[in-house]
């Protein structure tokens, strides 16, 4: 596979030069110095991953699901923690129930 360059370079061609002037333009007016254009490069991105295969993707979901499972146990042990608390400090008088 050939790869691609993530910056393509744009050249511009060299600017014109100007007929050279005559002797009346040149006494009435200045010459303009011209500077060489300065090269454009562009950004490209580099190119998406391939697909996945079916084997990979089925590893990938796994272990998210995993990962998400995990979290769960993580909230829901939060909430457990949360609610004790909270009776804890309603049996000691220091919440207001309406």
């Amino acid at each position: 596979m050939i790869p691609i360059p993530y910056f393509i370079p744009v050249f511009y061609p060299p600017p014109i030069q100007p007929a050279p002037p005559t002797q009346q333009q040149q006494q009435t007016s200045q010459t303009a110095t011209q500077y060489p254009q300065v090269p454009v490069f562009y950004y490209m991105p580099p190119p998406p991953p391939p697909p996945l295969t079916p084997e990979e993707e089925l590893a990938m979901l796994e272990e998210y699901k995993r990962d998400l499972e995990q979290e769960l146990r993580s909230v829901e042990d939060r909430i457990k923690e949360l609610k004790r608390i909270i009776e804890e400090r309603q049996r000691k008088g220091e919440y207001y129930t309406p």
